[in-house]
């Protein structure tokens, strides 16, 4: 039985490699770093299938570097320790350093990330992590302050093209049939920008296909075999970026059945709980916002409960969350104002503060008038004053506006009363 088609095709060096243009392509940083022979530690954060095992393996093929594996999905502090040692006894004086390749590295705890400190810190290993959650809330700090972080995109349309013809025309198993693909948007969007999907739906579709014909790939004909086959083309059967996301627009949408079904189906599929409650948080703030500030509470409160009491019954909170995130009444403004805000720095550069509210703590800026002016706002009736917080240039600018809902209405009127 042959390998899997995304298998034969794995690149073997930088120039086979396909997409990542800002870290690979020629001169970009990694390339750069990866020729000179000399590499420190890396995690590599992305979704899947956009070449960070690949990577790591280009790595240590181009470095002559020695190549240790793990999955932190089934690996523990023993099996850490283990590859330490073999690293160790395997290195000689001046030779490359091993590199140990954890696979989904944001599931290893903290004891199991502790393991790895002293020996990315000694150099007896290079590590590199792949990840699809951010380092930062997953990686623990003193591990993540030893590593430079990369981040890889979704492969684009034209990657997954160019990833297409190479499978068609340099595969020896499909360069033997006549395939002509008349049709690629089903293609390009079940595979979400991943490039293992791809070549999955792709491996798919020619082998339901009577081998003696000519096989010609559709639209129509990609979407039926899919749904023929719904674990053929996701990781575990279930569509992890997919699912989320129709959780997410459910909870937006405010239908609080669709969100518990959303939710099952990742519950089922074993998804990571904070995975799930990270985003429960993300959706109190985007979506809720300052029409039910409680909402955020509940949803940190959430987070906070999931790592106390675990699993199974962290489906219960994660349950409670989701409904009272899709029956609150909904308010994007906060999301708007600092998406309004950010746009109009990067318009306006980096306007002066204005001196009346510069701090000033020694006597040479006080004789240049910092502070000078500010007025206490609780040395005032109501604990308010009016005077300008913006810069100058941008004098009665308006970021946030309120919208239709009992709280930010109440936000409304206050502000008028106060500002006029």
């Amino acid at each position: 039985m042959s390998a899997p088609l995304a298998e034969r095709l794995r690149p073997q060096n930088l120039d086979e490699f396909i997409g990542q243009k800002h870290l690979v392509g020629k001169g970009a940083v990694l390339r750069r770093m990866i020729e000179s022979g000399r590499i420190p530690s890396i995690i590599f954060w992305g979704p899947p299938g956009v070449g960070k095992t690949t990577l790591a393996n280009i790595i240590a093929n181009t470095l002559h570097a020695p190549f240790y594996k793990l999955s932190a999905i089934n690996s523990g502090v023993k099996d850490v320790r283990e590859v330490i040692d073999k690293a160790k006894n395997n290195r000689f004086f001046e030779s490359t350093a091993p590199i140990l390749f954890i696979d989904e590295i944001h599931r290893f705890s903290k004891s199991q990330q502790d393991s790895l400190l002293h020996a990315v810190e000694t150099g007896t290993i290079t590590l590199i992590g792949a990840t699809t959650e951010n380092p930062s809330f997953e990686v623990i700090r003193p591990l993540l302050s030893r590593c430079q972080v990369y981040v890889l995109k979704e492969m684009e349309k034209k990657d997954l093209q160019t990833l297409l013809n190479r499978a068609l025309k340099e595969d020896a198993i499909l360069k033997e049939k006549e395939i002509e693909v008349e049709e690629t948007d089903a293609l390009f969007r079940f595979s979400g920008g991943d490039a293992r999907k791809l070549l999955n739906i792709l491996d798919l579709v020619v082998g339901a296909e009577d081998s003696t014909e000519k096989v010609i790939i559709t639209d129509k004909d990609v979407t039926e075999r899919l749904q023929e086959n719904p674990a053929a083309y996701d990781k575990g059967g279930e569509m992890h970026y997919d699912i989320i996301s129709a959780f997410i627009k459910s909870i937006r949408g405010s239908d609080p059945d669709a969100a518990v079904y959303w939710l099952a189906r990742m519950v089922a599929g074993g998804e990571d709980p904070k995975f799930i409650a990270r985003r429960l948080v993300i959706s109190a703030a985007e979506d809720i916002g300052l029409a039910n500030p409680n909402a955020l509470l509940l949803a940190n409160a959430c987070f906070d409960t999931l790592q106390k009491i675990g699993w199974p019954e962290g489906r219960i909170v994660l349950a409670e969350t989701a409904i009272y995130l899709a029956t609150s009444p909904k308010s994007n403004s906060a999301y708007l104002a600092i998406d309004s805000a950010i746009s109009k720095v990067e318009q306006t550069g980096n306007l002066p503060v204005p001196l009346h509210l510069r701090n000033a703590p020694t006597s040479l800026m006080k004789e240049l008038d910092y502070g000078k002016e500010y007025k206490y706002a609780h040395d005032y009736d109501n604990n308010f004053v009016k005077q300008d917080y913006l810069p100058k240039e941008l004098k009665n600018t308006r970021f946030w506006d309120a919208q239709n809902n009992v709280s930010e209405t109440k936000m409304r009127e206050l502000m008028k009363k106060l500002w006029g």
